[in-house]
């Protein structure tokens, strides 16, 4: 055998080590996941060298890989029947850094600053974080090609390393990892198991830890949609869901432009946050090469798509040399943008098919609508497409039945310009009050949103395939003329009494006039158009912003018998028709959710009944 061969590390060799293991790597377990993974690439590699080499050493040992755990002595060995290493490969893989390209990642490092993960990885070192939690390192091998010696390399990761040959080796590489005295929890099999579970878990080869295979569940991600059956997917999204229901969408697809992605995406059947149980974490864990990289990766998705789970996997993302986190924040936006693009899709085509079975988008949309919403308010990329998912009654749908915007669109009267809206408490309070009145009469739909965004989504959508969205309760609104019913006012009687109250009112409101949108009613409030609606400024006051509160504009309805006795009482008694005036505000103010006391009002209501009553 010939002479062991020592090299020691140099000055930056050491610093660069000291990087490695105290810098760039968060959690010390990480190297599990590095040992594992290099030994899969090992394994990957003989695989394609049995396809060209008519000879390789020991061709009968399997393609797999092993672990055992020595408590005792606090060790764990990692062994697989991959390529194994030369000599020459020896210092070529586990010297990289020992090499004059130690100094140039060092200065690249130096140059990059906080951008340094553009450079991490072009260098192999990632079996260095090792020495984290080991003392001391050993590594036997022998190559595929059976004229090649048996080795051993060894090193303490401090002051060199030495490569002697050693008796007869197996093909691949057995590595034992002799654990700090504090890091020997790593050498107990449960802890060993749950690393490898959480990390390693969908390696592409047999992996067993003290002869109990450990990576049961498939990376089904890559297997060909034709491949698998409905109960495979149900399995896997409970496994990585850890959840018993099953799936209510599976979204199962590949791309390689403009960048390599497997994904893996489900629904779940139910909404637990809704039940109070707390906002739901990211769902979605990202692979490459079925090695796990961040189980919760932040910007992969948006914040809306919390509730999506299952797996994201591309071999062309750039990651640093702890494989913790991605390098290239435009990588991370066009992963964002082409999950997000492919899962409103996936939605859209389902709400499209729901139409032979509507109650299926129906349960979907009542389960997890808020968040499509959420995705409206934050998102402005993808405002129409998450819009066109939208469901909501109707003055022309059936109590109970939803409908979308395309679908009233196609109701929609040929010159009209604008979808009309209205929010309230529930439908029925939306039906007996007074804005629908107008457009009912002229046979004109408004859609009725019940829920407490509703309105600030419909300000922050603003309009729909060209259409604006306008609430039914704006001043502004240009509706057709209808014919005249026979006003209980002259012309001349309707211009005094809108000249007296606009002076009786004085501030209250901004204006008066006599409107011809009212038929049961007597008086309406109407919100000025650049004003924010009701909902808008409870938002802003919850989120200390609240600004000035906006002036009403009154219109009274010169068709009612109460604003015909309230013209008459003025001229027999001013003071109490003063007081019928104010009052006939104040409820149409507290109607339009412009008045924040109410007691006032009753108050109001009260003081004026006695006064009736003497």
């Amino acid at each position: 055998m010939s002479e062991p061969q020592t090299q020691s590390f140099q000055a930056e060799v050491r610093q660069l080590l000291d990087i490695v293991i105290h810098s760039l790597y968060t959690d010390k377990e990480i190297f599990v996941r590095e040992l594992i993974s290099n030994a899969s690439d090992s394994l990957e590699k003989l695989r394609l060298k049995q396809l060209t080499e008519n000879a390789v050493y020991q061709a009968d040992l399997p393609l797999e890989i092993n672990i055992t755990t020595d408590e005792e002595a606090g060790t764990l060995t990692i062994t697989d029947h991959g390529i194994g290493m030369t000599r020459e490969e020896l210092t070529e893989n586990l010297g990289t850094i020992a090499r004059s390209g130690s100094k140039e990642f060092l200065e690249a490092l130096k140059e990059k600053g906080d951008a340094n993960a553009s450079v991490i990885g072009q260098f192999g070192v990632g079996f260095y974080s090792v020495f984290m939690a080991a003392d001391k390192v050993e590594v036997y091998t022998h190559s595929w090609d059976e004229s090649a010696e048996s080795l051993k390399w060894e090193s303490d990761g401090q002051t060199g390393y030495t490569v002697s040959e050693v008796d007869e080796e197996q093909r691949g590489a057995r590595i034992v990892v002799y654990l700090k005295e504090d890091e020997k929890d790593f050498a107990k099999a449960e802890n060993l198991k749950s690393i490898i579970d959480k990390h390693s878990r969908f390696v592409s080869f047999p992996l067993s830890l003290n002869g109990e295979r450990v990576n049961t569940v498939e990376a089904i991600w890559l297997k060909s949609k034709n491949e698998l059956t409905p109960d495979d997917y149900k399995e896997f999204y409970q496994y990585c869901a850890h959840a018993v229901d099953e799936p209510r969408h599976t979204l199962h697809f590949s791309a390689d432009a403009p960048i390599n992605i497997n994904a893996l995406l489900f629904t779940p059947d139910e909404n637990h946050e809704r039940f109070g149980f707390g906002q739901m974490k990211a769902g979605v864990s990202l692979y490459c090469r079925k090695v796990l990289i961040d189980a919760e990766p932040q910007g992969l998705l948006p914040e809306w798509m919390r509730f999506v789970k299952g797996v994201v996997d591309s071999e062309d993302l750039p990651l640093n040399i702890s494989r913790e986190s991605m390098q290239d924040s435009a990588l991370v936006k066009k992963l964002n943008s082409l999950l997000t693009k492919r899962f409103i899709k996936h939605l859209a085509k389902d709400a499209k098919d729901a139409k032979s079975n509507p109650e299926k988008y129906e349960e979907f949309f009542e389960r997890f609508g808020r968040y499509l919403k959420e995705g409206i308010a934050t998102s402005h990329e993808n405002h129409e497409a998450l819009a066109d998912l939208l469901r909501f009654q109707s003055s022309m749908t059936e109590a109970g039945k939803n409908t979308s915007f395309a679908e009233y669109l196609t109701r929609a009267k040929e010159d009209q310009d604008s979808i009309y809206y209205l929010t309230g408490i529930d439908r029925n309070s939306m039906e007996a009050g007074p804005y629908l009145e107008a457009f009912q009469k002229r046979g004109v739909e408004v859609i009725f949103l019940t829920d407490n965004i509703d309105g600030y989504i419909m300000e922050t959508l603003r309009e729909f395939k060209g259409k604006k969205l306008v609430s039914a309760d704006r001043a502004e609104i240009d509706l057709d003329e209808l014919p005249d019913d026979e006003s209980k006012l002259s012309e001349e009687e309707s211009k005094e009494l809108v000249e007296w109250l606009g002076k009786t009112l004085g501030d209250k409101v901004e204006s008066v006039d006599m409107g011809k949108r009212l038929v049961s009613h007597p008086v309406v409030a109407l919100t000025p158009l650049d004003a924010p609606s009701g909902q808008m400024r409870a938002m802003m006051e919850a989120m200390g912003q609240a600004g000035p509160e906006p002036k009403a504009r009154l219109e009274f309805n010169p068709n009612h018998e109460v604003v015909a006795k309230l013209n008459a009482l003025r001229k027999d008694n001013e003071e109490v028709a003063a007081r019928v005036a104010g009052q006939l505000a104040d409820n149409a103010l507290m109607a339009a959710g412009m008045i924040k006391d109410p007691s006032s009002v009753i108050a109001g209501m009260n003081s004026l009944l006695g006064s009736l009553m003497k």
